[in-house]
């Protein structure tokens, strides 16, 4: 470690972070984020979505930044430009998904539903049958599932936007890994010291990122506990994202 901090000046590192933290609060990243957080009614799993964006972001920023530094590649304005404008599509996207919950009426499978309210003998028994009965002499079976305790605890219930928070952090990170490492290679010429200023600017992404979303979740768990709420804020999202995805793409033209 303390060769690396020698190939790295700890100023450049210090601003990398600094730099991370106001990465964050992007535009277009908010209203990416702002989108998926809003399915959550849980406080927890929605200041979870920045953290996972975060992640997805810094790994390809990371890892596609140490290519083009390490390589020494030279990325194109079109290419840069394409990947800018698969950003202002999946914004697009997101909008649309969200739309379709607005108009869906938000019918989504409550968590505690999902929950085992009892528990299985040796932990088996995930897929079973309980009987129930419709009136006085109608009883009837229906098989269904409960996820395991443990999963409830990591936050896991139907339609839990872990793997799209990620996906859409990666985009993003794809799309300005070519400036960043830029940035970073004129200033470091060292490739393990300008990996590790991505590491670290990453981190500070992660860290801003998850601190806004909880900013956002908390008002918005409360919300979403009522229909109309839900259903409003499911539109707006959806006609923000669409929006700022039409104006961000129309920029870049």
């Amino acid at each position: 470690m303390t060769a690396l901090l020698d190939a790295a000046p700890i100023s450049a590192l210090v601003l990398g972070f600094l730099l991370g933290l106001q990465h964050a609060t992007d535009a277009d990243h908010l209203v990416a984020v702002a989108t998926i957080l809003t399915r959550e009614r849980r406080f927890a799993s929605g200041a979870m979505v920045g953290a996972l964006w975060g992640a997805g972001h810094m790994t390809t920023l990371t890892v596609v930044g140490a290519i083009i530094i390490g390589l020494k590649l030279t990325i194109t304005p079109a290419v840069s430009g394409g990947l800018e404008m698969a950003v202002a599509a999946m914004l697009i996207v997101l909008g649309v998904l969200r739309l379709r919950d607005a108009f869906r009426g938000l019918q989504t499978v409550p968590a505690g539903h999902l929950v085992a309210a009892h528990d299985h003998a040796g932990g088996a028994g995930v897929v079973h049958s309980h009987p129930h009965v419709h009136g006085v002499e109608h009883a009837h079976e229906h098989p269904h599932v409960h996820p395991s305790r443990w999963l409830a605890a990591l936050g896991w219930r139907s339609g839990w936007p872990a793997g799209r928070a990620v996906f859409v952090g990666a985009v993003h990170g794809l799309a300005g890994s070519a400036a960043v490492s830029l940035v970073v290679l004129a200033t470091l010429r060292s490739t393990t010291s300008a990996v590790l200023y991505l590491l670290i600017f990453g981190a500070g992404t992660i860290i801003g990122m998850t601190l806004l979303t909880a900013v956002m979740a908390y008002p918005v768990s409360l919300a979403l506990r009522y229909d109309r709420a839900r259903q409003a804020i499911a539109f707006c999202a959806g006609v923000g994202s669409i929006a700022f995805g039409l104006f961000y793409g129309y920029g870049l033209i």
